[in-house]
C-alpha cells in the first residue's frame, strides 16, 4: 500500500497537475499546438536524449543485453496488437494511431522516476531504464512517423520526413562523444542542460492544451478504442515483458534485478510521444490524446500491481 501512495503522490498527481496546466492555458488563451509539438519533437525531445547519453557511463554488454530484450519485447506487442487492430477492423490512420499507443510507452518523464523509486535509485537499473527511453525516443521519429502516415503519403516523402528528425542524428552523436570523452564548450553544454531541463514539462503541458482543444464526445467506438489500448500496453506490456525475460532466461545470464527492471519499464502507459505525432501530422488526435490520458490514471493501479507482484 505505501507503493501505491508514493507512485501517487510522487509520479502521477505531479504529471497530472502539470498536464491540467496546458488545459487550463488553452481554454483561457487558445495556444498554437502545433508549435508546441515542434518544439517537443526539434528541440526538447533531442536535447534530453543528449543529455542523458552523453553524461551516463553504460557498458556495452548491458546495452546489448537490454536491446535484445527490447527487439523481442517490441516484436511481440507489434504481433498483438495488429491482431487487435485487425480483429477491430480498424482502418486507415485509427491504425496507425492504435499501434503507437500500445508501441510506444512513457520511458522517460513516468518511467525514469518510477524506476528510480521501484530500486531505490539503484545506478544498474537506472541504466538499464536509460536504454530502454532511448529506443522509446527513437522508433517514435522512426517508424512512429511511418506509421502514422504510411496510409496518405509516399514512402518517399516518409523517408524524408523521417531524416528530418534531429533525435535520430542525436543518439550515435551523443555515444560518439560519451565514447572519446569529449569535453563539450561549456557554452554549448550549458543550454543543452537547460533545454533538456524543459522536456517533462512542456511535453506534459502540451497534453494538457491538447486534451483542453478536444471536444470530449462520449463515443462509443472511440471509447472501446482506448480501453483496448490500454488494455494492450497497462496489461499486455508487462505480461509479455515477463515472458521475454523468462524465456532469456535459458540462454543469458539474467539476475532478479535486471528482470524485475525490464519488466517495470514495460508496466506503464502510453507515451506522449503518440500525442505529438498525432498532432503533429493530423492523424486522430483525440483518440491519441485520451489513449494517454486514461492510460497515465489507469497505471496508478497497475504500476502498483506489477510492482507488488515483482517483490512477491
Amino acid at each position: 500500500m505505501n507503493i501505491f501512495w508514493h507512485i501517487l503522490w510522487s509520479n502521477v498527481l505531479p504529471l497530472t497537475l502539470m498536464i491540467a496546466v496546458g488545459f487550463t492555458m488553452q481554454r483561457f488563451f487558445s495556444l498554437d499546438i502545433k508549435t508546441l509539438s515542434k518544439l517537443n519533437f526539434y528541440v526538447f525531445s533531442p536535447s534530453v536524449i543528449f543529455n542523458l547519453l552523453y553524461t551516463t557511463d553504460i557498458s556495452a554488454s548491458l546495452i546489448g543485453q537490454v536491446l535484445l530484450f527490447v527487439i523481442l519485447f517490441m516484436t511481440l506487442q507489434a504481433v498483438a496488437v495488429e491482431l487487435a487492430v485487425r480483429l477491430r477492423g480498424l482502418e486507415g490512420g485509427m491504425r496507425g494511431a492504435m499501434r503507437n499507443s500500445v508501441l510506444f510507452y512513457n520511458s522517460a518523464n513516468y518511467g525514469i522516476p518510477l524506476n528510480q523509486l521501484a530500486f531505490s535509485a539503484n545506478p544498474f537499473t537506472l541504466s538499464i531504464q536509460i536504454i530502454v527511453m532511448v529506443t522509446q525516443s527513437l522508433l517514435p521519429n522512426t517508424y512512429g512517423i511511418y506509421s502514422v502516415n504510411a496510409h496518405k503519403m509516399s514512402f518517399r516523402s516518409t523517408l524524408r520526413t523521417i531524416l528530418s528528425q534531429p533525435i535520430i542524428y542525436v543518439i550515435p552523436i551523443a555515444f560518439l562523444l560519451h565514447g572519446f570523452h569529449v569535453q563539450l564548450p561549456q557554452s554549448i553544454e550549458t543550454p543543452i542542460t537547460y533545454l533538456s531541463n524543459a522536456f517533462i514539462g512542456t511535453a506534459l503541458v502540451t497534453l494538457g492544451v491538447q486534451l483542453g482543444n478536444m471536444k470530449w464526445e462520449l463515443n462509443p467506438i472511440l471509447i472501446k478504442n482506448v480501453l483496448l489500448a490500454n488494455g494492450l500496453r497497462l496489461i499486455g506490456g508487462p505480461a509479455l515483458a515477463a515472458l521475454v525475460v523468462w524465456g532469456l532466461g535459458f540462454f543469458l545470464t539474467i539476475d532478479h534485478m535486471m528482470a524485475a527492471a525490464l519488466i517495470v519499464s514495460s508496466s506503464v502507459p502510453t507515451s506522449l510521444s503518440s500525442v505529438l505525432l498525432a498532432v503533429e501530422f493530423d492523424n486522430e488526435p483525440e483518440f491519441a490524446s485520451q489513449a494517454v490520458f486514461l492510460s497515465t490514471v489507469l497505471s496508478i493501479i497497475t504500476v502498483a500491481v506489477v510492482i507488488f507482484l515483482l517483490h512477491i
